[in-house]
């Protein structure tokens, strides 16, 4: 995440430079822009793009991608192994065990994006209050950080779900919040890297207010290394909402969802390993482009490009 610099204005750029649109957007945009000239030279980046990409298809136009229906299912068709007519095979109810892993990826996507957008939304609130404010501010904060990173993120998540209740929902606020003290030392540390730079001194003795500087210089300067850390935490969220929904605390069936597909192929493991291996690749080929995308957006290729 150190490759992704810091952007010092000119001269004339200190204090009156207009906003070129939300800073997130401005971050996120750049970053895109990098990612695809990497991704131009490496096949293995391209790949994982690729894969990233028939996810989101999945999760966005899933009857693109099947013609069956992911509930209903055909009496004569019950346990059939990966053929060239199912994909992936079919369920104990007859089932195409392709369209529902394809229905699912919306189920599972839209509480992973829910999850990492309450993590980073309220850790990098944090993040920007203790390193903009410091003094005790920064220590009450950043204390209360380090009780959330030494209880493991799959028990806190636990702990909430049992107090929130089941569901996809109360899944995605759970592991959001266990990846709140990530977000927040991450844009604590951006943030005290850039306060302390000529150009953000320079723009406070011009008489900018400390609001104009934090919103114009800071802030755009500090999300580089946010946006890559989001999509780092992609991976993890996907695996901690799945592995929730597996225990049981997701969507009751027949809901098709990643986790649930797996927990629902337990007992059919040695006459249909499919019904687990299937869903369990999808998901392990998610998190594998997920993290190799992040590791491209913070590796030394995206700062030679």
């Amino acid at each position: 995440m150190s490759s992704i610099g810091v952007t010092e204005p000119r001269d004339g750029d200190l204090a009156d430079r207009p906003s070129r649109g939300p800073a997130a957007v401005r971050a996120a945009g750049d970053l895109a822009s990098r990612l695809a000239r990497a991704a131009l030279r490496q096949p293995g980046l391209s790949l994982a793009v690729i894969v990233l990409a028939v996810i989101a298809l999945a999760a966005l136009f899933p009857e693109l991608l099947t013609s069956y229906n992911p509930i209903r299912g055909q009496g004569g068709a019950r346990l059939k192994p990966p053929s060239a007519e199912h994909w992936f095979g079919t369920d104990q109810m007859g089932r195409d065990l392709f369209t529902r892993v394809v229905y699912g990826t919306r189920q599972s996507l839209k509480a992973v994006v829910l999850a990492v957008g309450i993590g980073m939304l309220v850790g990098c609130g944090i993040g920007l209050a203790a390193g903009y404010v410091g003094r005790w501010v920064d220590d009450i904060l950043m204390r209360l950080m380090d009780v959330l990173l030494s209880v493991p993120m799959l028990l806190i998540s636990l702990a909430i779900i049992n107090a929130l209740g089941f569901g996809m929902v109360n899944i995605a606020i759970a592991v959001g919040i266990g990846s709140v003290a990530g977000f927040a030392r991450v844009t604590r540390s951006q943030v005290l890297k850039i306060r302390s730079g000529a150009f953000v001194e320079a723009t406070l003795f011009a008489g900018t207010s400390r609001l104009t500087v934090l919103r114009r210089h800071i802030i755009p300067n500090a999300l580089g290394p946010v946006v890559v850390l989001a999509t780092l935490e992609l991976g993890w969220a996907i695996l901690s909402v799945s592995a929730l929904s597996f225990l049981g605390f997701g969507p009751p069936p027949p809901t098709p969802e990643w986790g649930l597909l797996v927990a629902g192929g337990r007992d059919y493991m040695t006459a249909a390993w499919w019904l687990t291996t299937m869903p369990g690749l999808v998901i392990l080929a998610t998190v594998l482009a997920a993290n190799r995308v992040a590791q491209s957006l913070s590796g030394r290729e995206m700062s030679a490009s």
